[in-house]
């Protein structure tokens, strides 16, 4: 019976590797392994990489399957700002770029927002991944203010900033632009990010800064103004002149313009057309006696009258 299960085992080696492992208990194929020298040596190894592929598959389903949780920042035991992003990747020039987002928002690992601060009109959220990879000290704060519009008439919160420090070195600093939203709501935006491609909300304020490229995808904040430890319903982002838009915009204009000047022509010819009906109706005498004779006509005709 073991043997048929060794079979078993060899045939299904690319298709399910924890097919086998379900089936067959590890000391019976063990056993077997070493009453069948050889080719129990072989069947072991298949064995062991059956057993590595299982054990990697159940840890990437664990990744995979891990929920993320939003940072949450309290003041006086109040909640006061909340925020969550689906991906977060950090590259300094050509370097590999880094995916933090495990590290900043899964449950299992979370990160050290020990220095962040919430007041009524400033608030400064602080991830501190300290080591990863070759730098060292890794911080990201993001500034956010809080602000009463006399014309709406309500507070309304945006994010001012977002700073990369790390190796003790000179931050970069990326000035934030158009990130906000009423304070009753939540700022929520595909993407946040210093790329061009994906609109440029970050725009870096040194040269420094542009060494570097910060990126938030799914990017959703909100503060000075949470209730119940969770997002109030979002107000999304909109990108006005995004190069799709302005590219069918200018589409438009020259359409526009074409369908303009052909009805200027279509005009133009039918007046061209008017006129030399008109042309045509008109008598021209073919010598000078028949321009004698009208004009004796017409006097003849005035005496008369």
């Amino acid at each position: 019976m073991a043997s048929q299960w060794k079979f078993l085992c060899v045939l299904f080696l690319h298709l399910q590797p924890s097919f086998c492992l379900r089936l067959l208990p590890a000391d019976s194929f063990v056993s077997s392994v070493h009453d069948g020298g050889v080719s129990g040596r072989r069947e072991g190894k298949a064995l062991h990489h059956f057993q590595s592929s299982a054990a990697s598959q159940r840890k990437l389903l664990q990744m995979n399957g891990a929920p993320l949780s939003p940072l949450k920042i309290s003041s006086n035991g109040e909640p006061c700002l909340l925020f969550l992003a689906r991906k977060l990747s950090l590259r300094y020039e050509k370097n590999k770029q880094l995916d933090l987002t495990e590290q900043a928002f899964s449950s299992h690992k979370p990160v050290d927002i020990s220095q962040s601060v919430c007041r009524q009109d400033k608030a400064t959220l602080v991830m501190a991944f300290g080591d990863v990879g070759d730098l060292r000290d890794l911080s990201i704060r993001l500034q956010l203010s809080n602000t009463f519009y006399e014309s709406s008439g309500q507070w309304w919160f945006s994010v001012d900033s977002v700073l990369v420090l790390c190796n003790s070195s000179v931050g970069a600093l990326f000035n934030a632009s158009d990130v906000y939203a009423p304070a009753s709501s939540s700022y929520r935006c595909p993407h946040v990010s210093s790329l061009q491609r994906y609109s440029g909300l970050l725009l870096p304020s040194t040269d420094h800064a542009r060494r570097w490229s910060i990126t938030f995808i799914d990017f959703q904040i909100q503060a000075f103004n949470v209730t119940s430890g969770r997002f109030s319903p979002a107000s999304d982002c909109t990108t006005i002149l995004t190069p799709a838009i302005l590219m069918g915009l200018i589409t438009s204009l020259i359409l526009l313009l074409v369908l303009a000047y052909a009805l200027h022509m279509v005009i133009h010819l039918k007046h061209i057309e008017h006129d030399d009906s008109q042309k045509a109706d008109m008598y021209f005498p073919q010598s000078t006696e028949h321009l004698e004779h009208c004009c004796d006509e017409n006097i003849t005709e005035k005496n008369v009258i």
